[in-house]
């Protein structure tokens, strides 16, 4: 089994990483990070075979086979540094850094120490998305002009101190947050980007980075996307609307698959990632529209292609090069902010 550490158990080492590794029979959770003593004692009712340590120089001494760092975006970068150093294989949730230039350096030990290095873009598995990327493969839109993107919500859980408090262009706010998942999903479904506008805003008093934010892209094959993040509207928007030349597809409503582990669902469980029918998007014209089955959601894909990456020499299931367009882009409009 791949003995593996997951360091920081917040949203993504709580709800996402850990219930995701003791689901597939690969990996052995061996150890979980956090110093926060609720945290910790939580990890340890939910995971009694688990060791729950405070440092992380303590998953270091190479009783481990796979680091996962989901701990503050700020952190990415200096505690995947430290795994990759000692050789260890790497997931980094997103973004896999702040700046592009510690990305590479990132990329670059890896490539050095001959360590698996991969992000946990797991959007790219989202029901969804895949549902997305069906129709506009199979012809159903015509030929696509314009992607629209949306992933908001009127956050009412109290924010984490490093969220409320890191400046944007330090790693805090939703650009970094959200935009890194949108921005991917872009990318993954048209290409290389030409051109780049957003509006970096934030409305919080006493706000020290974006709350609600929005980037266009214009792709090197013509299409535009629109992309949209904010934790402040009162009033959600679709989450997906594609214009094409043959019709248009229009979704609403998040993929499932994050409440259901924050509920406690199993990733085992056969109802995990199916979206109920009447969250379904809708296809083809005004007066014509007709209802398309959400794709399954697939977070479990992602620690079973990494599994096979690290047992067999099968690709990564995300390359990390992948995630410098996204970490560039947001890294030059908070560039460009702070000049305006």
């Amino acid at each position: 089994m791949i003995r593996t550490a997951v360091v920081g158990y917040g949203l993504a080492g709580r709800v996402f990483h850990a219930p995701l590794i003791t689901a597939d029979p690969a990996y052995d959770l061996s150890a979980i990070v956090t110093g926060n003593p609720d945290r910790s004692a939580e990890a340890a009712e939910r995971y009694p075979q688990t060791r729950v340590v405070a440092r992380l120089d303590e998953v270091l001494d190479g009783e481990y086979d796979l680091i996962v760092v989901a701990s503050p975006t700020p952190t990415h970068v200096d505690v995947a540094g430290e795994a990759l150093r000692r050789g260890i294989a790497t997931v980094v949730d997103k973004p896999l850094a702040v700046r592009a230039a510690d990305a590479e350096r990132l990329i670059a030990e890896a490539e050095r120490t001959g360590a698996a290095l991969t992000v946990f873009q797991n959007r790219r598995w989202d029901g969804d998305f895949r549902t997305v990327r069906k129709l506009i493969d199979s012809g159903a839109l015509g030929e696509v002009w314009r992607f629209e993107s949306r992933f908001e919500w009127l956050s009412q859980r109290p924010r984490p101190q490093w969220k409320s408090g890191t400046s944007g262009a330090d790693g805090g706010g939703v650009a970094y947050d959200l935009g890194a998942h949108l921005i991917d999903q872009a990318v993954q479904l048209f290409g290389p980007v030409a051109g780049v506008y957003g509006e970096l805003d934030a409305h919080r008093t006493g706000g020290v980075n974006d709350d609600d934010s929005f980037i266009a892209l214009t792709h090197t094959g013509g299409v535009r996307s629109h992309l949209a993040m904010s934790s402040l509207v009162a009033q959600r928007g679709f989450r997906f609307r594609v214009l094409g030349t043959e019709g248009a597809y229009t979704k609403w409503g998040l993929d499932v698959q994050e409440a259901q582990l924050a509920s406690g669902m199993s990733p085992l469980d056969p109802a995990f990632g199916v979206a109920s029918s009447d969250s379904y998007g809708k296809l083809g014209r005004e007066g014509e529209l007709t209802s398309v089955a959400t794709e399954p959601g697939g977070y479990r894909e992602f620690y079973a292609m990494l599994a096979a990456a690290l047992r067999d020499d099968g690709p990564l299931p995300v390359d990390p090069r992948d995630a410098l367009t996204a970490i560039g882009i947001i890294e030059n409009l908070h560039a460009q902010s702070v000049r305006a």
